[in-house]
């Protein structure tokens, strides 16, 4: 199937959450690289993963895509109900970074062969805790680390109508919107992708990501 892909002129081969089958996805990588794979592997996962795992990728993912959804565990659980999200999620992105540092190459026509791009998802009553992230990126990792920043959310299910979610009940509003993108430029950040708050924030756009636009400078965001 990836060969079949890669002759259709796709421009990767993206696995979505693949920690539970890695070892599968690794071998069949393997093999379609014998027959002659070139596109970049991304790996688009909530950054809930093992570290001993991902290690093992070490060579075969060309690009890693994580969320950091939450900057502590109580929201994690919370929310999402796994326990010690942010305690995995920033080891595990540690280990993305060891393996591609902060450069993103692409290739001539501008598309991205390798690299670490990290998204954050913008949440209302700022449960993702979108500045102390930003901090721990910027110290632990570096300013240049590349950051998706998303104003897409919305709520639906549980999270409109059950009186224990009441804080996701809505959808951001434009000065929560605001004052994530100004710390990207408190924080000297220089890299990433952001949003149209306007497109992004007042319906639904299953193709989200036509709305991103990549930015080389802060003042981008202006």
């Amino acid at each position: 199937m990836m060969l079949e892909l890669q002759a259709k002129g796709c421009h990767n081969i993206g696995f979505v959450s693949p920690t539970h089958f890695v070892p599968q996805m690794a071998r069949a990588i393997l093999i379609a690289a014998e027959k002659g794979l070139r596109l970049p592997i991304v790996y688009n996962t909530n950054a809930y993963d093992s570290v001993e795992i991902l290690r093992l990728l070490d060579g075969i993912v060309d690009v890693y895509l994580p969320d950091l959804k939450y900057a502590d565990d109580e929201a994690g659980f919370e929310y999402s109900k796994v326990r010690g999200y942010k305690t995995f999620a920033r080891e595990a992105i540690k280990e993305m970074f060891r393996q591609t540092s902060d450069e993103l190459i692409f290739d001539e026509n501008g598309l991205l062969q390798k690299g670490l791009v990290i998204r954050l998802l913008v949440l209302p009553n700022d449960l993702a805790g979108i500045e102390e992230n930003l901090r721990w990126i910027k110290e632990e990792l570096s300013p240049k680390v590349a950051i998706s920043l998303m104003a897409q959310y919305y709520a639906t299910n549980k999270a409109a109508t059950d009186s224990r979610y009441i804080l996701l009940s809505r959808r951001i509003s434009e000065r929560e919107w605001f004052n994530a993108v100004s710390l990207l430029e408190e924080l000297n950040f220089e890299m990433g992708f952001m949003q149209e708050y306007e497109s992004a924030s007042h319906y639904y756009r299953p193709d989200f990501t036509d709305a991103e636009k990549p930015f080389k400078d802060i003042r981008d965001f202006q």
